[in-house]
Formats: structure tokens, sequence, C-alpha cells
């Protein structure tokens, strides 16, 4: 079983983290570029994390094999080296309490294994941490898969940006919680979390 961590973003996971931006938000990526990761990486205001998967590989591009770790401390076996593969990132800035996601991408061939969920799951939380007291987000219009599962974390719509997408003046969907630190919506979110972390035990958050 593949294992996957999400972990706050570092300096070194930026270049993939472009390439995710740039496939799973065609059109749109270039006003997201490597430069303004590295600027939000020093913004006290902006929270960025990441989804990856710590694959093994010799250092001569071969496929790793799986060995047991006493083999792996002798030889030419020593030459496996863990590589982290970032396979999905998130990203919030914060104002007057205010948590606003910026977006959720995962790479093409790691959709629909439940890490964008889980993505959204380390974003709210660590909005909690950082004091905000709701979370808002602008999504496409005719992105219905995205907006089920939003509500099903208790985001409800709260208006419309007309022509918001420049790439395609597509309008935008506002939605936003209640109150995240709320009972009803803290009971609702430790349920919904802790089925999750049941249908997928390979994804450990590591947030904090």
């Amino acid at each position: 079983m593949m294992h996957y961590i999400i972990r706050p973003m570092e300096h070194k996971d930026i270049p993939q983290v472009v390439q995710i931006d740039r496939e799973a938000f065609p059109g749109e990526w270039v006003f997201r570029s490597q430069s303004a990761y590295e600027r939000d990486l020093e913004n006290p205001s902006i929270r960025n994390i990441v989804a990856c998967t710590k694959k093994e590989r010799r250092e001569s591009g071969e496929r790793a094999v799986q060995l047991p770790w006493f083999k792996r401390l002798f030889g030419h076996e020593r030459q496996l080296n863990p590589s982290e593969y970032i396979v999905g990132f998130s990203g919030f800035w914060i104002m007057m309490r205010e948590a606003h996601l910026i977006a959720i991408g995962v790479r093409n061939g790691y959709r629909r294994l439940g890490i964008g969920e889980g993505l959204l799951i380390a974003t709210i939380e660590l909005a909690q941490e950082v004091n905000a007291n709701v979370v808002t987000l602008e999504v496409r219009a005719s992105n219905v898969i995205a907006q089920a599962l939003y509500k099903k974390y208790g985001f409800q719509v709260v208006g419309r940006r007309p022509r918001y997408y420049s790439s395609d003046g597509e309008d935008a969907i506002i939605m936003s919680t209640d109150n995240i630190t709320s009972m009803p919506f803290q009971a609702s979110f430790q349920q919904l979390r802790k089925v999750h972390a049941q249908r997928h035990p390979e994804l450990l958050l590591q947030i904090h």
C-alpha cells in the first residue's frame, strides 16, 4: 500500500507544486508562479500544505526494489535513497479571523483516492490553529464534484461572482462555513474526519 503524508509546504516542494497547479488549473496557473509560492512561504498570513509520498529509487534511475531493512544497509543497496513525490497541495490566506481557501489541487492519476478530502480536512484543522472562525472559498459554477465535497464539510453557498475566472469567463460560486469553533460544526467535522481516517489509513496528517 502506498502511504501519503500531509504536511506544511517547504521551499523544496515548490517546483512540483507549480506542476500540479498548472495541471489542475489550466489557463490560470500563470498567476501562481514559482516566485509567487516562494513569497507565500515568507508571508505569515498564508499557509500552504502538501500531500506527498515517499518512494525509493536507485541513484542509477532503475526502479526500486523493496528489500528488508537489514539488506539495505549493505553493499549496493545503500544506493537506495528516499524521494518525496508531491501529489497534491492546498493553501489559504488569513484575514480578520477568516481563512480564505486559495486552491486545492491534486495530480491526475491521484484523484478519487481521498487525497483532496484529506487536504480539506487538514486545511480546516490548520485554520482552527490560527484562530480563524470561518473558512471561505470560490469554486467554479460547473465544478459540482468539488461543491458536493465542500457542502459535505459544512460549506454553504453565500454568493456568486459573475465571470470570475479569467481563462473562460465562468462564474464562481462563493461558499462559506459557519463558525468552525462551534459545537455543531465540530461534532460534524470530527465525525467526518474519523470516517475519512478509517477509509484511508494510508493518509497521515502531520501539520502540527
